[in-house]
């Protein structure tokens, strides 16, 4: 494959459900229906923690969680674990970021040339998230129900920044004069919440005409402490007085997702204006995806298919228009992905990542039993939280639970748990040996936790953490 330049938009919070291209019958997302239909989208696609700094993490360094220790949303990506962008910096390929990253802060050396507008940790992250054993309600969750519907926001500004500052590096770029290959990775915030939209987007969505979201039953339940425990501290449900309000607060979120997909096409448009479109992969994608009021949660941080899976698109001149992969994917395979694009082959270290190309996906028939992983340590959690996806089925575990088990060829929706039904005895125990084949559930565990112990006593003690409270979002940084 010829060297190209590459551009990686990752918007944060986008389930895979809320797009046109996806399926849903709602949700407008023309700009990227049509990359979708010049390009390849990837059906199942995930991300490998679903929570927005272990997974930029990953998508950094193409590790999974346990191999780097970047558990949760304090401890953030730092340059310590090499980086694609470390590997572009060595070979002299230009690479820079416009817009949300997450690392630690904005001197660490985790791979840019430049960065532009950058939003990092502020003041050490979610340290309230820290405290796991008995994890403490969090009364800021009622921010989400008490900012719903049309209006303004200080990250719909910050977002509208990074698309100007996109198209003007891009136009830049274009009288440069230069051949030589680039990786730009720019990143959206919304529609993370606040479910807060500009009025023209909420006006394209009628909240008496949007459906509920389906309710946890016993047959979609997983184990019930575990879940009590993550219910008392994420209570943002709790919040909303009727469905009404709920129904809002979904009609705002349909219209940031619109509101990214205008972003995107403004991209687009320079692209196509500038002729860089010719010379440019390109790649959408979401860090992790959004709850939505699914069973009554709102947020990221399970393994359910509205937050663990992700929408990811490529389009550009080594993309085949029109297709659609089957192969399940996930952030791991950016990593090797922007090596190729930018023809440099990976060295001993990065030939043994766990990632694949997604250009080597493309070229190769589907392979529907390509195992994924996922892994959470962070909020919430009484004890880690892994899965698995394999064929048409996705597994759940639990560290000291017992796992959920769904079918999602018959059962989409995660809505029929086939983990206490004996007929499925066997393949609970393939999957427990596929994921003890990656890693020990219990000592991993036991790590993260040891390591959130020693960030807990620095600052202070469980209750001055709790004390201190948290915070639902990180502030915007212009």
């Amino acid at each position: 494959m010829a060297q190209r330049n590459l551009l990686v938009i990752m918007d944060d919070e986008h389930s895979p459900k809320a797009l046109g291209c996806y399926g849903h019958p709602l949700v407008k997302t023309p700009h990227l229906d049509r990359m979708a239909e010049r390009g390849t989208r990837f059906q199942w696609a995930y991300t490998n923690s679903p929570i927005c700094v272990p997974a930029r993490a990953v998508f950094a360094t193409g590790q999974y969680t346990h191999k780097t220790g970047y558990w949760d949303n304090c401890q953030a990506y730092d340059g310590r674990v090499k980086s694609w962008g470390h590997r572009l910096q060595a070979e002299n390929i230009p690479v820079r970021s416009i817009g949300k990253l997450h690392y630690v802060d904005e001197a660490s050396p985790t791979g840019f040339d430049e960065q532009t507008i950058p939003m990092h940790i502020h003041q050490g992250g979610d340290t309230m998230g820290l405290v796991r054993d008995n994890p403490p309600r969090r009364d800021q969750c009622r921010d989400l129900a008490d900012n719903i519907g049309p209006g303004h926001t200080k990250y719909i500004d910050y977002d509208r920044q990074i698309t100007t500052n996109t198209c003007s590096w891009l136009e830049s770029q274009a009288d440069s004069g230069t051949d030589k290959p680039w990786v730009t990775f720019v990143s959206y915030i919304c529609p993370h919440y606040p479910m807060v939209c500009p009025p023209e987007f909420y006006e394209l969505y009628n909240p008496e005409k949007i459906p509920l979201p389906k309710a946890r039953t016993d047959k979609n339940s997983g184990p019930a402490e575990w879940w009590q425990a993550f219910e008392n501290c994420y209570t943002w449900d709790q919040y909303f007085e009727n469905d009404a309000q709920r129904r809002i607060a979904i009609a705002a979120y349909f219209g940031l997702c619109s509101f990214i997909d205008d972003n995107v096409g403004q991209i687009f448009k320079t692209l196509d204006q500038t002729g860089l479109a010719a010379t440019t992969n390109v790649v959408f994608l979401s860090d992790h995806g959004e709850n939505l009021g699914a069973r009554g949660l709102w947020g990221k941080s399970t393994m359910y298919e509205e937050s663990a899976g992700i929408p990811l698109i490529m389009a550009g001149p080594d993309v085949p228009a029109n297709v659609v992969k089957q192969t399940p994917v996930s952030l791991i395979d950016m990593y090797p992905t922007i090596l190729e694009s930018v023809g440099l082959a990976p060295d001993k270290e990065e030939a043994a990542l766990p990632g694949r190309s997604l250009f080597k996906v493309i070229e190769e028939d589907d392979e529907p039993d390509r195992l994924v992983f996922s892994e959470y340590h962070a909020t919430a959690s009484k004890s880690a939280e892994y899965m698995i996806r394999k064929g048409r089925y996705k597994y759940i575990h639990y560290v000291g639970y017992d796992p959920e088990l769904y079918d999602l060829r018959n059962d989409p929706e995660e809505l029929d748990n086939l983990a206490t039904d004996p007929a499925y005895k066997d393949l609970l125990e393939e999957f427990e040996t596929d994921l003890r084949s990656i890693l020990d559930p219990e000592k991993t565990d036991l790590a993260a936790k040891a390591d959130q112990a020693k960030l807990i006593e620095q600052y202070g003690g469980a209750k001055a953490l709790i004390d201190r409270g948290g915070r639902s979002a990180t502030p915007a940084p212009v």
